[in-house]
């Protein structure tokens, strides 16, 4: 009897003992799932829920609010102005040459003037421009009488360019303005008078300039001249005159001879 109870008191200690090891035991010293014993097991759900959110929290999602760039920051690319064709003349040109005027005369004749003539120029364009154009002609002989005859004008107007190349360009022009003609006439009694009119004149014509280099050019122009002076009567008519002027073109700002190039 007496080893009947020494055997069940050391079976009571010996469980003690184990019992007491596995309390013992610390979570982080022993591996989930194995005793003192070397029993394999696997640890519950919840205790492994509770390690993960101990250990290492789970990442916090960030929202970032993504704004698109305004409308006025957006770049736009700036309009270049177009390139001018070559041949394109400067924006102003002066001009001074021989003028001949043929006038009619009250007697249903014509005399012969000569003078000069100035013309200033700006082109507003490739095919447009303005001109200003002074001239004076004068016969020192009309009517064998040993009395002048001139023709003062001045005139503005538009200008018409159909083809403006490097070397060759043509040109129209609409010139409006007055004219001073003076001079003798018939008196309807066999003698002269001389008087002077000063009234409205108008230029209609064109012409051709070739470019002698990039600062200088020759121009020639063929013009119909509306003027008027008096008649046999002694009364304002109108006159129907001629005229080609013939000059020298400067460009300011140009260079007097091209550049040549060295092969």
């Amino acid at each position: 009897m007496r080893m009947v109870f020494k055997i069940a008191f050391s079976s009571f200690d010996l469980a003690n003992v184990d019992h007491s090891a596995r309390t013992s035991c610390v979570r982080p010293a022993c591996p989930p799932g194995q005793d003192l014993t070397g029993a394999q097991d696997f640890a519950p759900a919840s205790d492994v829920t509770t390690m993960t959110t101990a250990s290492s929290p789970a990442p916090m999602p960030i929202l970032v609010l993504v704004q698109p760039a305004p409308a006025f920051l957006s770049m736009r690319p700036i309009k270049q102005p177009p390139a001018l064709p070559a041949g394109y003349a400067p924006a102003w040109n002066m001009s001074a040459g021989y003028s001949v005027t043929s006038l009619g005369l009250p007697s249903s004749g014509r005399a012969v003037l000569g003078g000069m003539n100035v013309n200033v120029s700006a082109d507003s364009g490739e095919r447009f421009g303005a001109k200003l154009d002074l001239g004076y002609e004068r016969a020192p002989n009309v009517y064998s009488n040993g009395r002048p005859m001139s023709v003062l004008s001045y005139l503005v107007g538009p200008v018409f360019y159909p083809s403006n190349g490097n070397l060759l360009s043509t040109f129209a022009h609409l010139l409006v303005g007055g004219a001073r003609v003076t001079g003798p006439f018939p008196n309807g009694k066999g003698g002269l008078n001389i008087g002077h009119v000063q009234y409205p004149a108008w230029v209609f014509g064109g012409g051709a300039e070739y470019r002698l280099s990039p600062a200088f050019g020759f121009r020639i122009a063929v013009d119909y001249l509306h003027t008027h002076f008096y008649n046999s009567l002694g009364a304002v008519r109108r006159q129907n005159d001629i005229r080609i002027v013939n000059s020298i073109v400067y460009y300011p700002g140009n260079r007097i001879r091209s550049r040549r190039r060295i092969p």
